[in-house]
């Protein structure tokens, strides 16, 4: 098999920017790594932890380095657009977070350039690489439910997951940051059907009182044009120290020949701890009582990070190096997921339903 060696360039050093590049510099194709942030400092301590050869304050001086060959694209939100264009127009290989965009029309400007280019573009939704989401993709592609009619998924988190991600970013509400993970699982869930229309209620209180006009809580209905009815519910404004460390969530997908109900809560998993447990995303955040797993990348455990992003870095990268084929999502994918999400939120600002696609 074909081995390609890999220059990576890390746009974006944070915490999940950290993970990447860590799991990057244990990859035996990872020959080259470069790490780039808007905050110089960040670039250089995360070079200095992965021995990166190169840092950089100048994204753009990163993706366009000779030895950079692929680019992971972890900046905030909003700023995925800006690096993933410049990474299509140097002609590498990217892997960026979810969203692709928070605007639909950033979205399909990435899509234009990928196509017009030919461009390699994935994008992270890695509850894709969660282990019982992948074998439940397997159970619908081997018929073992049979045809797919309905699915449901409610997801609970922090209010002060939602605080840090509004700080960041005020477009980054709970639904387009937090419930499309469950949008473009039931996207992949579904296979080649499509988005019809979207329903959804959604309520204010502790995220309005501390100053973003953002839902609390909302659920929505989905259905598609093959009949498929999907129900997503999602809740970013639990206590503060809620024991989960990312997201608690339960699966539940519906067929004419059988069931899957994947519950993904870790409720059967708690530790309480005098020292405390930090947060996967907060820093100087910690909770005394924890849903062990339920922080969303992963964990670390005996020197190593374990769970979806690991399975999809490096299933990125062995793609990367091998030709191999990988599971995470098409920008056309993460588009539809976009629109949903945006579909959803408009549905709650109305309280009418919303067909797609969108317009506009």
């Amino acid at each position: 098999m074909q081995r390609n060696p890999i220059g990576l360039g890390i746009i974006g050093s944070g915490r999940i920017g950290n993970l990447r590049g860590r799991l990057a510099s244990e990859h035996p194709a990872v020959k080259f790594i470069a790490t780039a942030d808007l905050k110089p400092e960040n670039a250089k301590a995360l070079a200095g932890k992965i021995g990166a050869q190169v840092h950089s304050g100048n994204n753009l001086d990163i993706i366009n380095h000779p030895d950079v060959t692929a680019v992971v694209v972890s900046t905030a939100e909003g700023q995925h657009t800006e690096a993933v264009l410049a990474a299509i127009a140097a002609g590498k290989p990217v892997l960026v977070e979810k969203p692709i965009a928070l605007e639909l029309i950033e979205a399909d400007s990435i899509i234009a350039e990928a196509e017009r280019k030919g461009a390699n573009v994935r994008v992270g939704y890695s509850r894709r690489f969660k282990e019982r989401y992948l074998i439940a993709k397997e159970q619908i592609l081997q018929g073992r439910i049979g045809r797919m009619t309905g699915a449901g998924a409610r997801l609970y988190n922090s209010s002060s997951q939602a605080l840090a991600m509004l700080k960041r970013d005020p477009h980054a509400t709970p639904v387009v940051d937090g419930l499309t993970y469950y949008v473009d699982l039931m996207n992949w869930f579904v296979g080649g059907a499509k988005l019809t229309e979207v329903y959804a209620r959604g309520q204010k209180g502790v995220l309005k009182a501390a100053g973003h006009d953002v839902d609390d809580v909302v659920h929505s209905v989905l259905t598609y044009d093959d009949g498929t009815v999907v129900n997503l519910s999602v809740c970013y404004a639990l206590p503060e120290k809620y024991p989960a460390l990312g997201h608690a969530a339960r699966v539940e997908i519906l067929g004419d020949g059988g069931v899957m109900i994947l519950d993904d809560d870790h409720t059967d998993q708690i530790m309480y701890s005098n020292k405390g447990v930090p947060h996967v995303y907060l820093p100087d955040h910690n909770v005394n009582m924890v849903f062990l797993q339920s922080g969303t990348p992963g964990d670390w455990a005996l020197g190593d990070f374990w769970g979806p992003i690991a399975n999809e870095t490096r299933a990125w990268l062995d793609h990367l190096a091998t030709g191999k084929p990988c599971a995470l999502a098409t920008p056309r994918e993460a588009r539809a997921t976009l629109e949903a999400t945006h579909a959803i939120q408009h549905s709650a600002a109305s309280g009418k339903p919303v067909r797609l696609p969108l317009a506009g």
